[in-house]
Order: C-alpha cells, then structure tokens, then sequence
C-alpha cells in the first residue's frame, strides 16, 4: 500500500510543498484541510490513523507520548518527526524517499525521528 502522510499543525509548510513540487504523486494532507488547528494530540493521531496517513510532526515534546498512549488501544499508520533543526532540503528528501522505499504497512504503529 503507498504511502500518505498527514502534516500536524505545527508543520512546516515550506516542507509540504517542497515534497510537492518534487514529487506530486504523494499524497500528502496540510493540517488546514483536515482542519486540525487547536486539536488535541491524541485527536489528530486519530484523524490520521482513520485516513490511514503517518502523521508527520516537528512536536518531539509531547507526540512521543500521545503516540504511546494511542498505539496502547488502537493502531496507528506511524508517526514522523522531523527536527525542526533539520534542513528544510534533507526533511524533503528524507520524506520522498520514504514515500518511495517503503510500504504503508512497514510504519504501522511507528514512530521515528528524523535525523535518525
């Protein structure tokens, strides 16, 4: 199954539509559209999960814990985090070559941390 991602709220854009512009194949959802602004954690962990989107976050403080909390009673299609110190060009090409190398399944109920 391809992969689709879903940016929190606290993403950044810039990156979204980096991915985007190199790779328009990717199905990858803003926080605006699915209107996630001011939601819980835990809500838009939901959201995603339901949509079958890795949620992608810059929130290294508190989605880590929600993450564990959510996956204890229900699955998830995995959780990125991307350094908000992590260049803008290396967050774009890490997440191409995610969408590109690997399979829906193999995130399910992940979280990594990008840089590795």
């Amino acid at each position: 199954m391809t992969i689709r991602f879903q940016a929190d709220a606290d993403f950044n854009q810039n990156i979204v539509s980096g991915v985007l512009r190199r790779e328009p194949k990717i199905d990858f959802q803003t926080a605006l559209v699915t209107d996630l602004e001011g939601l819980q954690d835990i809500e838009v962990l939901d959201i995603a999960a339901k949509e079958g989107r890795i949620l992608v976050s810059h929130d290294r403080r508190t989605m880590p814990f929600h993450f564990a909390e959510y996956i204890a009673t229900q699955t998830s299609a995995g959780v990125l985090i991307i350094s908000q110190d992590l260049p803008i060009q290396e967050a774009i090409n890490s997440l191409i070559l995610i969408w590109a190398a690997s399979d829906a399944q193999e995130w399910i109920n992940r979280i990594v941390f990008l840089p590795f």
